[in-house]
């Protein structure tokens, strides 16, 4: 086996590697249950696509992929937190309502539990009988 067979053969893995990669983070980006999992997606393709561009560039040997595989990264650094405070200045993500219906429940079994113990003290007889007899 030749150092280009190994060559070549390394570059087809790499290849196939970023295609499972690739199609693993189109799932997460269709399924995602949130926003934010969606905009993490996003960004990952950016990573993949610059993966690509670099594998390319290495096995055609053209130096301009990597210029362009620079640009690609700042553009999706800067389209990334865009999408970040997209969301920020949405107000409360889907996390933050679920965090507080957590806590409204909690808060209405502590004040149930409360009328409950409340109510069982007003049940009871207010002076009761002293045990052992009368002497």
């Amino acid at each position: 086996m030749t150092v280009q067979d190994i060559f070549n053969l390394s570059v087809s893995l790499t290849l196939a590697i970023l295609c499972l990669a690739f199609f693993v983070t189109i799932f997460r980006i269709v399924r995602g249950p949130t926003l934010p999992d969606r905009i993490l997606g996003l960004d990952m393709l950016v990573a993949i696509a610059i993966g690509f561009i670099a594998v390319l560039g290495i096995k055609t040997g053209y130096t301009l992929y990597v210029d362009v595989a620079i640009a690609l990264g700042l553009v999706g650094f800067l389209a990334t937190v865009a999408f970040a405070r997209f969301v920020l200045s949405r107000g409360k993500t889907e996390d933050d309502i679920l965090t507080e219906a957590r806590m409204a429940a909690s808060q209405a079994r502590h004040e149930a539990k409360a009328a409950r113990k409340a109510e069982q003290r007003s049940a009871a007889p207010a002076n009761p009988a002293p045990k052992g007899g009368d002497q």
